[in-house]
């Protein structure tokens, strides 16, 4: 029996074309909660991100986040209750790497996030919410050995993945997309904040589904009880999967939430 749902954001939730959830997911996912069933997001995204994801899912009643790939989670009203930053070790490997690299990286801190120099795709993402205004500075990656980290995010290529794992002692790939990689803790990953958070109210993977699209989200997909692809999901995402539903603008969550007679 399904107590618990966790969802990817970008691309299973919101849709990339619209930035938007759309009603019927909306009214869906209420129709879930007056069902006692649980809501939890999964995202790759760090903390500081979700006031920029809109009234609609801000204003939803979310009974949990697993954060950054699985390194922070917070409960319904957003207070931390597990964490894992990378060590010391691993940033002290990886900072002159990315001192003399020549590719835009993101790091992602508890509250706080930074470009090591000029990221084209970022400003241009930026650009797209009319938020250029917001692209910062660059800062030097040695701000890491001061400030909790938890994620880097290089926009590389798939086959420069091993490349940057290499300099870095106790990382791993997450890759959402082609254009960049989540570099995450080895320990860490979507299905170990899962456990986390199941753990926090009492529940088990077999009690849960999982629905996500990218390439981070296979894990996640593999670890629940039922996982959902979206239609609109890599084809790795969707081999991985229990089921794939619809596209993301085709409301594939709710047709998912119906086959599966949850609604």
């Amino acid at each position: 029996m399904i107590k618990a749902i966790f969802f990817d954001i970008d691309g299973t939730l919101i849709s990339m074309k619209t930035r938007t959830i759309s009603p019927a997911l909306v009214d869906a996912l209420y129709q879930l909660k007056e069902k006692g069933i649980l809501l939890f997001i999964a995202t790759g995204r760090p903390p500081v991100q979700l006031p920029h994801l809109g009234e609609t899912f801000n204003a939803f009643p979310w009974d949990g986040y697993v954060m950054m790939n699985g390194q922070y989670c917070m409960d319904s009203e957003r207070q931390c209750f597990y964490r894992l930053p990378l060590s010391r070790n691993t940033l002290e490997s990886l900072i002159p790497y990315l001192q003399q690299a020549d590719f835009p990286c993101t790091v992602m801190e508890e509250d706080f996030q930074y470009e090591i120099r000029f990221n084209p795709k970022r400003y241009a993402y930026l650009k797209s919410l009319g938020r250029e205004n917001e692209y910062p500075e660059p800062i030097d990656p040695v701000r890491a050995l001061e400030h909790e980290t938890y994620q880097y995010s290089p926009y590389i290529p798939e086959e420069m993945d091993a490349e940057f794992v290499s300099h870095a002692p106790g990382i791993k790939s997450a890759r959402w997309s082609v254009d960049f990689a989540d570099m995450i803790p080895v320990e860490g990953g979507k299905p170990e904040g899962m456990k986390k958070m199941l753990k926090h109210h009492r529940l088990t993977l077999q009690e849960c589904m999982a629905c996500g699209d990218g390439g981070n989200d296979i894990t996640m997909i593999q670890a629940a009880a039922i996982g959902v692809a979206m239609g609109n999901g890599r084809d790795e995402v969707k081999a991985a999967a229990d089921y794939v539903t619809l596209d993301c603008e085709e409301d594939g969550l709710v047709h998912a939430f119906e086959h599966f007679g949850l609604l």
